[in-house]
């Protein structure tokens, strides 16, 4: 019972940052700069390198109980180090994966033309409903695992698929028209033409009904919605099509389910301002998507090949062989578009 108290305070914890974060530091509406957007991108990471360093502690003395169970791998009590390179691993999975939504989120603000000035408010409840949707598919990732341990197979599969997809696709095409909640809500709800600050409803003049027997002149106001708010619903959509990839992805890390929920949680809550430092340069790491196609196969593989693992024991070295994948892969990708960037511009 003592473990649902450790699940409350950090739930606890992520809504007391994302509310200072609203209402406190980003109360007032502005366009990020390049500064202030990197120093809120090393203050989040910074938050999940001291988090990880808690993990660290809360599994080395199993407070709370957590550490103990049984996972798909058999019997295995997590001590802090095995803990802390398994939420470290599963936080650069998920944070790499999260470059590829960048693109689209881009995409997304550059078709509604979002101004820059609202753009942060859209990331925000973008942000907030994320998690939610992440913690009620973690919760049923974790349950079908633990009642059917093929699941992984599944989960490996769909990553393969994915990764050659990603790879040979090489301009992503969104196209938010067709997305079936802004189709839903353009059938059913009124929306304005035009955006009116950072609200996503308003109270406008009803329109005059000409077969209406009531006197001129007698007005009202109906709540419609705004264009933010069919952004809001693209930007949920597309994070819960990319959840799809990333979640089984790190489940060929780890089972533990708190560690998957909270190095998801800490990805996704640097997403924002991750997105205004990238939104300027994205442009230029041509074979990042290629980077990313590569760890998907990866991590697709290792789920396919996990009884394997587990048969010769080796875990352990299969968490510090992923860690160093992701970091070499992206490494390579980045440097690699860097070098045909300037080899471009030399000629």
């Amino acid at each position: 019972m003592s473990i649902l108290w450790l699940w409350f305070g950090f739930i606890a914890l992520v809504i007391f940052l994302l509310l200072l974060d609203l209402g406190v530091f980003h109360r007032k509406a502005h366009i990020p700069g390049i500064r202030e957007s990197l120093a809120w991108t090393s203050l989040w990471i910074a938050l999940a390198l001291i988090f990880n360093i808690g993990i660290y502690f809360l599994y080395e003395n199993h407070l709370f109980g957590i550490g103990y169970g049984k996972t798909v791998l058999g019997g295995m009590n997590l001590n802090g180090m095995e803990a802390a390179k398994m939420f470290f691993t599963g936080y650069l999975i998920e944070k790499s994966l999260s470059l590829d939504n960048i693109f689209v989120i881009g995409m997304v603000f550059s078709f509604f033309g979002v101004p820059r000035l609202y753009q942060h408010r859209v990331l925000f409840w973008g942000i907030f409903g994320a998690l939610l949707l992440r913690g009620i598919m973690i919760l049923l990732g974790v349950t079908l695992i633990q009642m059917f341990d093929w699941v992984l197979y599944i989960f490996g599969f769909l990553l393969l698929v994915t990764a050659i997809k990603m790879f040979f696709h090489k301009e992503e095409e969104v196209h938010p028209e067709k997305n079936p909640l802004v189709k839903l809500a353009q059938r059913f709800f009124r929306i304005t033409s035009e955006y009116h600050g950072e609200h996503f409803f308003v109270k406008i003049p009803k329109e005059p009904d000409n077969n209406s027997n009531e006197k001129s002149g007698v007005s009202g106001s109906m709540w419609s919605c705004t264009p933010m708010l069919l952004v809001l619903l693209v930007v949920e959509s597309n994070d819960l099509i990319f959840a799809i990839d990333s979640i089984p992805a790190i489940f060929a890390i780890t089972q533990d389910p708190f560690i998957v929920f909270t190095s998801n949680v800490f990805a996704i809550l640097g997403l924002r301002s991750l997105y205004f430092v990238m939104a300027a340069m994205i442009a230029k790491f041509r074979y990042l998507q290629v980077s990313l196609s590569v760890i998907l196969a990866y991590v697709g593989v290792k789920l396919l090949c996990i009884d394997v693992i587990h048969h010769f024991g080796i875990e352990n070295i299969m968490t510090w062989i992923s860690l160093g994948v992701i970091i070499v892969v992206m490494l390579v990708g980045v440097l690699a578009s860097v070098y045909v960037n300037k080899k471009e511009q030399s000629t």
